[in-house]
């Protein structure tokens, strides 16, 4: 069997008290997101017609996010599907592939595009923030570790598989890159994720404590200018949540004026 690294190992003892049994409570997320009036679209600002990509999480494709993308068209934005494919290969690869959404949603809608990514989509949205700076307008992340990768053993474990299935296969390739999904990378989208976040993007992230995947405190900015929007619910749940939802109404509607106590 193969080894772990001694740098997961330590992730894996660290993390091992996450309370992944609360992901059991996503359905409540779900069922009270049918019951409130933002998923209708009341009491909310309506959109101004501009483009939002939603970037789905680890292991995750567009599929899961179709009631969001509903959402953002009921309420007056244009969603456009992140078009990665299943969040389970290099990122740098995924990030290419983000960026010609973005680019097509830029070209179509004639503006910046805003971001929104639950989980690791989120990394990969504010390192396409970095990246491309000139086609973004702002960035949501939902539950999005990029302040460190302290997750649940078990989602660690899946990363470690594949990972190696892509070193596998990158091993056969001229210019392959044997430290490509880890923390040694020097892909562009790790040398992004170190880059300072653009000072003229608005951006908000969005987290909940009761997080069973990640440890939340990797998914805040700690910075006392009200971007930091605390959620009760799950995870997963996030892609759900409607408090999450409404949030994420008011910042769309004037990212640069934003503030979360002004959300009713």
């Amino acid at each position: 069997m193969t080894s772990w690294p001694k740098y997961l190992e330590e992730e894996f003892q660290a993390n091992s008290t996450l309370p992944l049994w609360r992901e059991a409570f996503l359905g409540i997320d779900w069922i009270a997101l049918r019951m409130s009036p933002v998923y209708r679209g009341i009491g909310i600002p309506r959109g101004d017609g501009s483009a939002v990509v939603v970037v789905p999480g680890f292991m995750g494709s567009d599929q899961y996010l179709g009631d969001m993308n509903a959402w953002l068209r009921r309420i007056g934005y244009v969603p456009y599907l992140s078009g990665i494919g299943r969040n389970a290969e290099c990122p740098d690869v995924l990030s290419l592939r983000l960026y010609e959404t973005i680019d097509r949603a830029y070209d179509e809608t004639g503006g910046p595009v805003h971001l929104i990514g639950h989980s690791l989509g989120g990394v990969l949205a504010r390192g396409a923030a970095v990246r491309w700076q000139d086609k973004v307008a702002s960035v949501t992340t939902m539950s999005s570790p990029f302040r460190g990768v302290r997750v649940h053993p078990f989602v660690l474990q899946t990363a470690y598989l594949v990972r190696g299935r892509i070193a596998q296969r990158r091993a056969r390739e001229p210019q392959s890159m044997p430290n490509c999904y880890s923390g040694f990378c020097t892909c562009d989208f790790l040398k992004a994720l170190r880059d300072d976040f653009p000072s003229d993007i608005p951006q908000i992230a969005i987290y909940t404590k009761t997080d069973g995947v990640v440890d939340w405190r990797c998914c805040i900015n700690e910075m006392d200018d009200g971007s930091d929007i605390e959620v009760p619910g799950t995870h997963i749940g996030l892609a759900f949540n409607p408090q999450a939802y409404k949030h994420i109404a008011y910042f769309l509607s004037a990212p640069e004026s934003y503030r979360q106590e002004d959300v009713a």
